[in-house]
């Protein structure tokens, strides 16, 4: 499926070349949406796969079936020990939910989610709950609905379980922490699945000055322009994997 895929995003590449090569710039333009799409739909299913294998299989198991899943627990239970609220974001709603799940079954406390569906009122009443409610340790939140605008200071542990590929839109998350109030120091954890793509597009992203520096309004669409070597490197596997 990877090779198929490769194959298809040079067909792509190419037949934008020689488009634009004859002047026939509509279609070369569309060569390249398709490239982009393409690269952007993989770069998805990539990270669905990394987070939870049951994610992109579109089921739901009862347990963790994840590396990341295990080292989130442990990570929220030496948060519990030293007495650390934590915010942990994720990209997908499909995802939090099974965090929420998991998290429940191993701490016996559920922890809120926020994500886009939830009511405003509903999210000012979490976010009061996180704030002054002792047992609430743990608050889940999608990034684009949980990133700007919310003061959530009782954190003092930020994990970023899946990435967002801009550096800007994760700093701005957060900086949710990172408000007036805040008392002690924050420490931001970024969950990289070794050996994978994401481990891969982190490196490029710290080597590209351009990239580090990009916007917040940009998103991850600058994947879609990656070369075809580009993308052989970040898609092929690397020995490092676990």
């Amino acid at each position: 499926c990877l090779k198929a895929n490769l194959e298809s995003l040079e067909t792509l590449d190419r037949e934008s070349r020689e488009q634009e090569a004859a002047g026939d710039r509509l279609h070369a333009a569309q060569a390249r949406l398709s490239r982009r799409g393409q690269i952007l739909r993989m770069i998805l299913n990539l990270k669905q796969i990394s987070n939870s294998p049951s994610q992109f299989q579109k089921e739901f198991v009862d347990k963790p079936d994840s590396g990341k899943a295990e080292a989130l627990l442990e990570l929220l239970r030496r948060c519990r020990q030293s007495g650390r609220k934590a915010l942990v974001f994720t990209q997908f709603r499909e995802m939090g939910e099974r965090l929420v799940r998991w998290i429940e079954d191993a701490t016996g406390r559920k922890p809120e989610f926020l994500h886009g569906g939830v009511p405003a009122a509903k999210r000012m009443e979490m976010v009061d709950a996180f704030q002054n409610n002792p047992e609430s340790e743990v608050f889940i939140l999608s990034l684009k609905a949980g990133g700007t605008g919310l003061n959530l200071t009782a954190a003092s542990a930020v994990i970023h379980y899946d990435l967002w590929w801009n550096p800007a839109v994760e700093d701005q998350a957060s900086d949710r922490a990172w408000r007036i109030g805040q008392r002690r120091d924050v420490v931001v954890y970024r969950f990289i699945t070794a050996g994978t793509f994401e481990e891969k597009v982190n490196e490029m992203l710290k080597k590209k000055r351009e990239l580090a520096d990009l916007a917040v309004g940009v998103g991850e669409s600058w994947i879609g322009d990656l070369t075809d070597d580009e993308i052989k490197s970040i898609f092929s596997l690397s020995s490092s994997g676990i």
